[in-house]
């Protein structure tokens, strides 16, 4: 059972106020004009497309980076604000190491060694620094962080593992790790950058119970739907094409229909002064021309020779010239609306090779030991056009068995088996697949027998421009792998799609397209996912599940999607 966080004496009045900030990137702004108050009852969810800089602004709220413009304020000023940011490279240091340097423990215990080694001068400014250092090592709970992280790694069931280096651990026991450090943080006001990455659905919910009880302020980065709407108060959205944002109350639900809303407004009035511009243009120019070629035609062919109706035929003419000075004055005065960004839109699609044989793999008593781990025996057979649901905790087995049945994991004992014409599309959790040292660009044009014009074409559909291309995928984000992978699905056929946390690091739209497109893939299709809308949303004819290296049919408990 989750305890009651602790926090810090200032967490329930800690306040953070960013206004009109502005960040620049070798020129460029990566925010234009960001404003944004946390309060001790905040919770803000941000979101925004990949590469908007929904990282940059947390990283600006930690005071770890410098702003252009604008302003940035703490009251109290000694407040501890606490950036759990993504790490996608592993350092070499032990859980224990990890964890005293998520939650601040490490930096302040340094901190305070150093101002008690100078605290022999005695001076007034030594023992006021050394009274500040302690109460901020006290105020992160250092004096219990031991004991504390034992009993936490102990409740999310990997105990024993302070002193194992991270290195050691499996993929199901780092999301575990990390979820340790984001309960163990005593910080005043805490950022958290995409928390719910490779958390299954116990890590999920102990996530969500810990922001629910938790004192002080909250900033979030998140692209899960279902995460946001049961966490977050407000939801700011940064926009890819301004670099400003705006806050909607109201939670997410509020968001999508304030949201839905607000476009609406946008598009009538943007319809609205195009129509009157339009009319207006017309108008004016109608009457200008009348006034043009009347007064012209009158002079030079007069219908007859009565002065007085040459003379008001020609005066009518010149009131319509000033009519149509005075619709040009009217366009000139229309205040003008912008027509709302359209920003990148993906049209995802997997493209499909001719269908495999009927048996698309077999296991025959398969058996894997990893150390003390042991997965199996296994006996299943995954035929053409099945759509499987793979689930399980954390540290369950489900990427060993996906290894397993994309062979890239030797058996200990049984039999694997690949049907005939199965061509795999496989997406990792850990997006490590692309860790060659080529250009983007030239790796693509090779995996996909493209010359470099259409490769870069293809990468340019998945928001991936000249200078992303132009890097190894190895220095891309996760999230631009991701697209980088799904680029790739939708060059070559393939019939067998096996999709390991599919969602992880992908923004919004991305995330829905996907949806779309595995909609309409009839191929066969393994997928292991926490993301509980994208599971919803899908229909699967088997739902298996992982429990401590045992694979077992689950139709009877609550199971993702709908089984067709």
């Amino acid at each position: 059972m989750l305890r009651n966080p602790s926090s810090s004496p200032l967490a329930e009045s800690a306040v953070l106020v960013a206004t009109h900030l502005r960040v620049e990137r070798a020129g460029a702004a990566v925010l234009a004009d960001v404003s944004l108050k946390v309060a001790p009852t905040s919770r803000v969810g941000v979101i925004g497309p990949n590469g908007v800089g929904k990282s940059t602004l947390l990283a600006v709220l930690a005071g770890q980076l410098e702003f252009v413009s604008g302003s940035r304020t703490l009251d109290p000023p000694r407040a501890s604000i606490g950036y759990l940011a993504q790490e996608h490279e592993q350092r070499s240091e032990s859980v224990h190491e990890f964890l005293a340097r998520r939650t601040g423990i490490a930096d302040a215990d340094f901190h305070l060694r150093e101002a008690a080694a100078l605290l022999a001068s005695n001076t007034a400014a030594a023992i006021e620094r050394y009274d500040v250092a302690l109460a901020r090592f006290e105020a992160l709970g250092a004096g219990t962080f031991d004991a504390r992280a034992s009993s936490a790694l102990g409740e999310l069931g990997v105990p024993g593992v302070l002193d194992a280096p991270m290195s050691s651990l499996s993929g199901g026991q780092e999301a575990k790790v990390a979820l340790a450090a984001i309960e163990l943080s005593r910080y005043d006001i805490v950022l958290l950058d995409e928390p719910t990455n490779d958390l299954d659905f116990e890590g999920l919910a102990r996530l969500e119970e810990w922001i629910a009880r938790r004192v002080g302020g909250l900033v979030v980065v998140s692209h899960d739907r279902s995460f946001l709407e049961r966490t977050v108060s407000s939801v700011l959205e940064i926009d890819e094409h301004s670099r400003t944002a705006r806050e909607y109350g109201g939670g997410w639900l509020g968001y999508v229909r304030e949201r839905a809303h607000a476009l609406r407004r946008a598009r009538e009035a943007y319809e609205d002064y195009a129509a009157t511009k339009q009319e207006l243009s017309a108008r004016a120019q109608r009457q200008r021309q009348w006034a043009v070629v009347g007064v012209k035609n009158e002079k030079k062919n007069p219908r007859d020779h009565d002065v007085a109706q040459r003379d008001f035929r020609i005066n009518r003419t010149e009131k319509l010239a000033a009519k149509a000075r005075q619709s040009e004055r009217a366009l000139e005065r229309l205040e003008e609306v912008d027509k709302p960004f359209e920003g990148w839109d993906l049209h995802f699609s997997i493209d499909e090779t001719k269908r495999s044989g009927d048996v698309v793999v077999r296991l025959d008593d398969v058996v894997v030991e990893r150390g003390s781990f042991r997965l199996g025996p296994i006996t299943q057979e995954i035929v053409f056009g099945e759509r499987i649901a793979l689930t399980g905790v954390n540290g369950s087995g489900k990427s060993t068995l996906i290894s397993i049945l994309l062979g890239d994991l030797t058996v200990h004992t049984g039999t694997r088996t690949m049907g005939p014409g199965v061509v795999v599309g496989t997406l990792g959790q850990d997006r490590r697949a692309l860790s060659v040292e080529r250009d983007t660009v030239r790796f693509v044009s090779d995996r996909c027998q493209l010359d470099l014009a259409a490769t870069r074409s293809l990468l340019a559909k998945f928001a991936l421009g000249a200078s992303d291309v132009t890097r190894p995928p190895s220095t891309l984000s996760p999230g631009q792998r991701t697209r980088v992978e799904l680029a790739i699905f939708q060059s070559l056929g393939v019939n067998l799609l096996v999709l390991d946390e599919p969602t992880n690091h992908l923004d919004l739209p991305a995330i829905e397209q996907l949806e779309v497109a595995l909609s309409h893939f009839t191929g066969t299709l393994v997928l292991t996912s926490h993301d509980r809308r994208l599971l919803e949303s899908m229909d699967f004819s088997r739902t298996w599940q992982m429990s401590e290296g045992r694979l077992r049919e689950d139709l009877a408990s609550v199971r993702p999607g709908r089984i067709r």
